[in-house]
């Protein structure tokens, strides 16, 4: 009788020892397991971030969140594109000569693919938010616009692929961040091309 009893205690002492094991090493593996992931920290210090542009109808901008800096993300359509060579002239940096976006950004569209636009939506000038404004003559723009990005807070204007117009306090384009697609419709901001 002896031996049952103390058998019985032994399964006992046995499973409970095992299942506290098996809760402390699922609490120990969680946080090591979640380190892995990358923290705010890291992330507003510029970890890449996902963004699928797939889903922003022509004409039209979204915004992203990389580095604690926002992204617009600007699904040009044909006639935008056609307006951006005949303003050069009234352009500071026309050819984007400035290192204001990666190498493999060229051309007057500034982006890899003509109808998506990625820019870091600060201005050059002091730092304040540009406005999206796409449509064509208003009355507070003047009817040289053809659509673009203004700055509210000292009149910076740049053209819808984010290059800066003469005589306005912003000396330089908006910053193109680098990226990169993944897919079709879904592009890493914060990763270059050349690390596809």
């Amino acid at each position: 009788m002896t031996d049952e009893v103390n058998s019985g205690r032994r399964r006992f002492l046995t499973a409970a020892t095992s299942v506290v094991g098996a809760v402390g090493a699922v609490g120990v593996a969680t946080p090591f397991l979640g380190s892995w992931n990358p923290s705010a920290k890291a992330k507003a210090a510029g970890a890449p971030v996902s963004a699928d542009v797939g889903k922003i109808e022509p004409g039209r901008m979204i915004i992203a969140e990389w580095r604690g800096k926002p992204v617009y993300l600007v699904h040009r359509t044909q006639e935008q594109l056609d307006t951006l060579a005949g303003h050069n002239d009234h352009l500071l940096d026309p050819q984007s000569e400035q290192p204001q976006q990666p190498s493999y950004v060229t051309g007057i569209e500034r982006s890899i693919k003509p109808e998506l636009l990625v820019l870091v939506g600060l201005c050059t000038h002091l730092g304040c938010a540009p406005k999206y404004r796409p449509e064509v003559a208003p009355a507070d723009l003047g009817e040289d616009w053809v659509g673009g990005f203004f700055c509210p807070c000292h009149g910076s204007k740049y053209d819808l692929s984010g290059r800066v117009y003469q005589g306005v306090p912003a000396p330089l384009n908006l910053e193109v961040p680098p990226y990169r697609y993944v897919s079709d419709v879904v592009i890493i901001v914060g990763e270059d091309q050349e690390q596809a």
